[in-house]
């Protein structure tokens, strides 16, 4: 049995994938900010523990993921309008996690990430959006530069639908939509397949089943 703590893990996309872990034969740490989030986790299978992602330091971040072998970032600062939680939550959750988890000797980690984000925004680009976009850019690139066995997993425009369990994966795809329930389901099998460490894939509803996908997911050169 493996723990895996779960950053951001009230959120929509880690609630669906607490049960998808636990089905596997894992033990989701669901780092929460809330006592009435921790119950809600709980409900789920999880293992709550209490983090503040833009109070904490990198040390408590580890601190927190004590006992656990894999890391899975999954936080944001939400539709909120707020361009300053982008970088607190988006950007430094992450590099908090990724230095976090590099203190407390984990190698695995895997971030949800958003498409498109290494392309140029256009001039008409409202602030809040711009600051999503580099802040999630801008993690993926310091994920990318650190030592840990990561994925990058870039879904498109997320959903509320019941999963498909089927999707189109690659180094980038056409402009789509996808549930979060598959978003989950494939990062739960890249926690379970080490060949998607070193991998950085775009991800949208499509005709191929999650685990075809996820094996046949592109490596950078």
């Amino acid at each position: 049995m493996t723990r895996i703590a779960v950053v951001g893990g009230h959120g929509a996309v880690a609630r669906l994938l607490h049960p998808l872990l636990v089905a596997a034969g894992h033990t989701p740490v669901a780092l929460v900010r809330r006592e009435e989030q921790a119950d809600a986790v709980a409900a789920l299978g999880a293992e709550a523990r209490m983090l503040d992602i833009e109070a904490a330091d990198a040390a408590t971040f580890a601190a927190a993921f004590e006992g656990c072998e894999a890391v899975v970032f999954a936080a944001g600062g939400g539709p909120d309008g707020n361009t300053e939680r982008k970088r607190t939550v988006d950007l430094e959750g992450s590099t908090k996690s990724i230095e976090g988890a590099r203190l407390a000797g984990i190698r695995r980690f895997v971030q949800v990430s958003a498409m498109g984000v290494d392309e140029p925004v256009g001039d008409d680009t409202s602030p809040v959006w711009q600051a999503y976009v580099e802040a999630k850019r801008d993690a993926d690139a310091a994920l990318r530069a650190s030592d840990l066995d990561w994925t990058v997993v870039r879904p498109g425009g997320l959903t509320d639908d019941e999963p498909t369990g089927l999707v189109e994966v690659g180094a980038t795809v056409s402009r789509g939509s996808i549930p979060r329930a598959d978003v989950a389901a494939v990062v739960a099998a890249c926690i379970d397949d080490p060949s998607t460490v070193g991998a950085q894939f775009e991800l949208v509803s499509g005709d191929v089943p999650v685990g075809e996908a996820i094996a046949a997911a592109p490596h950078p050169a």
